[in-house]
């Protein structure tokens, strides 16, 4: 557009000495004077002149016009020579608006003349529209065809100069904010009148293209024009989404192909989520300052409406254009997230009160809630929510969560077909791929440890009349699933059962211990049959794991609660199948508490475990003790150990003493430098201890002093951590013992020596435990002198006092905590998605049997001679307290020997 000259533009003339005017033209006459009215008009070069004249227009001759030919005798020739002149005016206002100062006088008059002189053509305009409205109730569109188009190009355009004014007049703004006020109200009156003439205007069901794309076209520019102003006046805003809404659904059937439904929804929900920040915003803000200003809280209770009311209509516009919503899916799943992301109890919400976050529930996200339904159905909503490809940041997992829970919740009520597609994730290779909701629901738990490990509260489904009440997330969503599994059809049982089955296998424990709390309500829920044969499923299942895999674990705390779920003829059945008494079956015995059988098979498998692990220990031991033969024998103390711990006081005197027996002589043949370096010596040494600690009322002080000496051999040698705690474990039971006074110096002294060295730990975890371990010997031992002895800085003790009165020595803020735990879901994150990287790369690759082989052997090579390197460090240790006996010189020799013939058979 060229740039016009600025003009100084004084007030309009009085409409007296224009029609004056008028009448020296000769055009007094209507039919004659219209035309050469309007001449003047396109053709002046005034715009003072034109001003005038269109006010002569609208005010005197419009009203004389009747309706039927307003388009074609007066808006098709006036409205684009009005819009040229808008456009000028808003072209020179916004170019020379930037150069203005307050000592230019002149440019200042002649800003302020523009914007007095566009005042008036909204007036102007404003009358034409009101005029039209109170001719007849019903106007046709072919009546105003090319009025929408320029009414609305005139509002949006005035609304996005005054949003820009601030920084188009910068600090000259309080010059001129009197006109861009007198100008906002104008458009605003304006477009509150053109809304009401919209409202009355009809569109023929078969009316021309060019209707069609009229009304679509004003429906987007109202889009435009919500953009513009909703920073600026939230009642304006409100109105102008009410009313895009309702024309839309008025002229459904003819502009529901034409409409942009993306950009409608895309601005709806970007609305929705300034808004809803803003509330936030405006309640942590209350929240902080510890007041509620009577300002602020009325601020805060009109955005909340505000929130509500958006939501209303992205609820109304989705119910009625859900086949034209397929590409805002994404977007509509996107907004769910972020909104529930920034709302506690997310680990990313901010910090507000429990009044205020109540009533956002209350009054916005209950309204947003009401969306799902209307989605639930639509297949692209499915395929984004449970999407194989789930790239969302760390914030959107929570939410996530809760809007899978939401689903089941509210799928019950669906049609059998709806049901299926949630539930059974994609089919067919040209399918989008999904996974089914159980899937989904636990493969997103995975990455909420932290609102899974905190309490993070949420409102449990109470029974109508009762109080809400507060549960943690774990909580929450054990209670959804098994609610979801009442109402889940048989057809979808086997996908459930593969659900939960690989969330036990998983790498995620809670996730794992999830599925168990589930797995056993259905078990209960079920019939007896179901509980028996998951039972005798999972029994197999563990029989062909290896022994010394975790996931053996996880499937038999499960079994071992189904266990107690299953009817007696059931347990029969399994004690029938899976018998006590042969060695191969010790597998599946250890994992259970033998509390769960009827009492006459209790006595039965208690005899027949008693008798089996005792035999597989005594052949061991009695053998050359081979040490690929040891998780055999592992598996028989780990079942022993079972035993005592469930039904160990029904043993019998001789029973106990023999079973002492027998694993007292494994710490004969367990020395200290191979029991560090040997997993399954690692393994064997730690069920020892917590054999012996069950029997520590009838241990012998030798045995005592033999366990202790060992432990404190172990200590020199770093044992892994799980050794230590097995340690800590025995430990904290010493204080039970009656030693004899002959045999208290030896066994007191290592006792305070294994105490001190474990409660200095550097390592947090066994610290922590040894903390605990040591507040339990204090609490039952009765040689009281020793405690001084274990506690051998001021700083330890410290720590022991602080357990011992529960006195936290650091106080984590809800904040911090918050922090902390997002870092550790981060890093929890990666472990898992490297967790399941490995397992997949061990599933697709088959590596040779030779290979295998290798890697065996090479293992085993490394724990021998990083064995023989530990020695080697002692006996050097040894050398330099003291001369050797006489016959170590010879014994070097031999060691040398052996030496040389290795290095020769490798050569």
């Amino acid at each position: 557009m060229s740039q016009v000259e600025p003009e100084t533009l004084p007030p309009p003339p009085p409409l007296s000495e224009v029609e004056g005017r008028a009448e020296e033209l000769g055009l007094g006459q209507l039919p004659t004077a219209l035309p050469r009215l309007i001449s003047m008009y396109q053709t002046s070069d005034s715009w003072t002149q034109r001003i005038g004249v269109l006010r002569i227009l609208t005010e005197q001759f419009l009203p004389r016009i009747n309706l039927s030919e307003l388009e074609q005798a007066f808006f098709s020739k006036i409205l684009p020579k009005t819009v040229q002149l808008f456009d000028l005016l808003i072209y020179e206002l916004s170019h020379q608006a930037t150069s203005v100062t307050s000592h230019n006088v002149e440019l200042r008059e002649t800003l302020r003349n523009h914007l007095q002189t566009l005042v008036h053509v909204l007036e102007a305009l404003t009358g034409s529209v009101r005029h039209i409205c109170t001719v007849q109730d019903v106007v046709p569109l072919e009546h105003v065809y090319s009025l929408p188009s320029s009414i609305l190009h005139v509002i949006k355009n005035t609304f996005v100069h005054c949003k820009n004014s601030e920084s188009l007049y910068s600090e000259c703004l309080h010059l001129f904010s009197d006109l861009l006020q007198s100008l906002f109200k104008e458009a605003y009156a304006l477009q509150k009148q053109f809304m009401e003439l919209l409202e009355m205007v009809s569109v023929n069901s078969c009316a021309a293209e060019d209707s069609i794309a009229i009304i679509a076209s004003a429906v987007h520019t109202l889009l435009e024009i919500c953009s513009a102003i909703s920073s600026i006046d939230h009642a304006l805003h409100a109105n102008t989404w009410k009313f895009i809404i309702r024309q839309s659904l008025k002229h459904k059937s003819l502009i529901k192909n034409s409409l942009k439904h993306s950009d409608i929804l895309s601005g709806l929900c970007e609305d929705i989520l300034f808004s809803f920040q803003s509330c936030l915003q405006l309640a942590e803000q209350m929240k902080r300052s510890g007041t509620e200003e009577s300002i602020d809280c009325k601020l805060f209770q009109r955005t909340v409406k505000l929130c509500r009311f958006l939501a209303n209509s992205l609820v109304h516009y989705t119910k009625e254009f859900t086949p034209f919503l397929a590409d805002s899916c994404c977007q509509l799943h996107q907004t769910y997230l972020q909104i529930y992301s920034k709302f506690p109890p997310s680990l990313y919400a901010p910090a507000i009160s429990k009044s205020h976050q109540d009533e956002i529930a209350r009054e916005f996200l209950v309204t947003l809630d009401s969306l799902l339904p209307h989605l639930l159905s639509f297949r692209p909503f499915l395929e984004v929510a449970l999407s194989k490809i789930s790239d969302l940041s760390p914030e959107l997992h929570f939410p996530q969560c809760r809007l899978l829970l939401s689903v089941m919740d509210k799928l019950p009520s669906q049609p059998q077909d709806v049901q299926a597609l949630w539930n059974t994730g994609s089919q067919l290779p040209e399918e989008i791929p999904r996974v089914s909701l159980f899937a989904a629901l636990f493969l997103s738990l995975q990455q909420c440890p932290g609102e899974l490990f905190l309490p993070v509260s949420l409102p449990a489904a109470m029974g109508t009349g009762q109080a809400e009440d507060l549960v943690t997330f774990y909580h929450y969503v054990c209670v959804h699933l098994c609610a979801f599994i009442t109402s889940l059809s048989v057809s979808h049982f086997r996908l459930l059962e593969c659900s939960l089955l690989e969330a036990v296998l998983g790498s995620n424990t809670t996730t794992a211990l999830l599925a168990m709390d589930v797995w056993c309500f259905l078990a209960r829920y079920g019939r007896a049959d179901l509980c028996a044969h998951h039972a005798f499923i999972i029994a197999h299942l563990i029989k062909a794991c290896p022994a010394e895999h975790f996931q053996v674990s996880l499937l038999g705390v499960l079994l071992r609660r189904l266990l107690f779920l299953m009817t007696a003829d059931h347990q029969v059945r399994f004690t029938q199948q899976f018998p006590s008494r042969e060695t191969e079956n010790l597998i599946l015995w250890q994992h259970f508490s033998l509390q769960a059988l009827i009492p006459p098979l209790r006595q039965q498998v208690a005899l027949e475990l008693f008798v089996a692990g005792f035999a597989q220990c005594q052949e061991w031991l009695s053998s050359k003790r081979p040490l690929e033969e040891l998780p055999q024998v592992n598996t028989a103390l780990s079942a022993l150990l079972s035993l005592c711990q469930t039904v160990g006081k029904s043993l019998e005197m001789g029973q106990q003493t023999a079973l002492v027996g027998i694993v007292g002589q494994f710490l004969v043949v367990l020395p200290a430098t191979q029991v560090s370096s040997l997993p399954s010596l690692q393994q064997t040494y730690s069920l020892v201890l917590r054999l012996m600690q069950f029997f520590i009322q009838i241990l012998e002080p030798q045995l005592l002093i033999q366990i202790l000496t060992l432990q404190t051999s172990l200590l020199q040698h770093n044992p892994p951590d799980h050794v230590l705690t097995a340690i800590l474990d025995f430990l904290s039971s010493m204080g039970v013992p009656i030693i004899p006074p002959e045999f208290q110096e030896q066994i007191l002294s290592k006792l305070s020596y294994l105490f001190s060295s474990l409660l200095a730990s550097s390592n947090w975890l066994i610290h922590q435990h040894a903390i605990e371990a040591f507040t339990q010997f204090a609490q039952e031992t009765s040689h009281e002198a020793i405690l001084s002895q274990c506690l051998n800085s001021e700083e330890i003790k410290s720590k022991v006092v602080a357990f011992l009165s529960k006195t936290r020595l650091v106080e984590e803020t809800a904040e911090a905590r918050a922090e902390r735990m997002k870092e550790e879901n981060v890093r929890l994150k990666c472990h898992l998605r490297e967790a399941t990287a490995d397992r997949q790369r061990s599933l697709t690759s088959e590596p040779s049997p030779k290979r295998t082989c290798y890697s065996a052997s090479e293992e085993q090579y490394k724990s021998a001679i990083n064995a023989a390197g530990r020695t080697l460090e002692v006996l050097k240790a040894l050398l330099q307290k003291g001369p050797p006996p006489i016959w170590f010189a010879k014994k070097l020799e031999t060691l040398q020997m052996t030496l040389n013939s290795l290095k020769n058979s490798i050569s």
